[in-house]
């Protein structure tokens, strides 16, 4: 029986907006990964069939299908193709599930899947400019719900959608701020133990250095200090920009291909892609979405949400893994257990094949079977994968 497995997976260190990697255009850093995880695995690119490429800001540096921009850059052969998609915050998580079914059915042997985002440069809503992405019709099916603006641009708001799960699953500004500083704590830890070292590919940089370290932990913050943060979304809210997710750039890349095929080609599995599904919430709140799909994924996969020996679950807000642990009623010693996007940052295309590839680690490193990945998605989706490791 075919499988999909997983036999690289490399990642640019994540920059802060307007830090290390403000200098570095979008396809170099897309460039960079590809060519990092070639070295890394040995894998031929001239046998690579397609190069899905997660973006969501697709203008301006990041137009014209960055992913078949960032294959020329790297170097890899002009016969080598690509393709850009969007499914929002999950958009290379939903790369590597198309990965995984176009080994799966036999139409490709070898996919590269990943993401971009440099959101210094391409600025988040950077897309919507001169456009209205929600017609009357859509408005009309929404005026009046909770949380829905009517006279905004782009009506669902996440932050507003954040306050709204908040306030739905009784999250207080305390448990939050709780929760955001154990993610800067965490991935400190991780940090200095050198967890993070086996996946990032420093990236050069103009003046010669080399940007090699994970920039957005913040190791002097403190509960009284992100006591002191405004509530941007509603006045009387809870949520703050240290209890979201920072605005960041990066990129990741992830090989896939069968059991089969990288053992006559000399590739070693790091781990079967077990189940991949997606599922669709409420698109007001916008957030909850990881709760149906992981769900999804664990019927699917004939598993209890016990077997599972890691979750990561991505820290858009912070009310987001926090009701999704009061859903799932999972272990929170085993949730995103490295730190997240709170302190790690969430360089938007990029972050499910990042998410991924520090997953893959830490189940590597400690002998963990199953891991489980979901992230929130705009318009309420969500994509849930689980691997095993072999």
């Amino acid at each position: 029986m075919s499988d999909a497995v997983i036999v690289g997976a490399v990642r640019t260190p994540v920059g802060r907006r307007r830090g290390s990697l403000a200098g570095v255009h979008p396809v170099d850093l897309s460039a960079h990964v590809l060519r990092a995880l070639a070295e890394r695995t040995g894998l031929d690119p001239a046998q690579v069939d397609d190069v899905f490429w997660g973006c969501v800001s697709q203008v301006g540096e990041q137009s014209w299908n960055i992913a078949r921009n960032g294959v020329l850059a790297a170097g890899w052969p002009e016969t080598v193709p690509g393709t850009t998609l969007d499914r929002q915050c999950g958009s290379s998580q939903q790369a590597l599930h198309f990965a995984a079914a176009t080994v799966l059915s036999g139409q490709a042997d070898l996919v590269v899947a990943g993401g971009v985002e440099s959101m210094t440069r391409v600025p988040m809503g950077s897309s919507v400019a001169g456009g209205m992405p929600f017609s009357d019709q859509l408005r009309d099916r929404y005026r009046g719900v909770e949380g829905f603006a009517d006279d905004a641009p782009l009506p669902f708001n996440q932050g507003v959608g954040a306050e709204l799960i908040a306030q739905r699953w009784r999250l207080s500004r305390t448990q939050l701020d709780e929760f955001a500083l154990a993610s800067h704590e965490k991935a400190a830890a991780a940090q200095d133990a050198g967890a993070f070292d086996p996946e990032l590919a420093a990236v050069p940089l103009g003046d010669g250095g080399k940007f090699a370290a994970d920039e957005g932990i913040r190791r002097d913050t403190t509960l009284a200090k992100l006591g002191e943060l405004a509530t941007p979304f509603r006045a009387d809210g809870v949520v703050t920009a240290g209890s979201a997710s920072q605005i960041s750039d990066g990129a990741a890349a992830l090989a896939v291909t069968t059991s089969e095929w990288a053992s006559r080609h000399g590739l070693r599995p790091l781990a079967r892609i077990h189940t991949a599904v997606v599922a669709a919430d409420d698109p007001v709140t916008m957030l909850t979405a990881p709760i149906p799909a992981t769900a999804k994924a664990l019927r699917r996969a004939g598993l209890g949400i016990e077997e599972i020996g890691v979750y990561e679950v991505n820290e858009a807000f912070a009310p987001v893994p926090l009701a999704w642990l009061a859903e799932t009623e999972a272990d929170p010693e085993r949730l995103n257990p490295r730190g997240g996007a709170i302190a790690l940052g969430h360089p938007l295309g990029g972050s499910g094949a990042r998410i991924m590839t520090t997953m893959l680690q830490h189940m590597r490193d400690n002998g963990i079977r199953y891991g489980l990945q979901t992230m929130c998605e705009g318009g309420g989706m969500a994509n849930a994968t689980i691997v095993e490791l072999v």
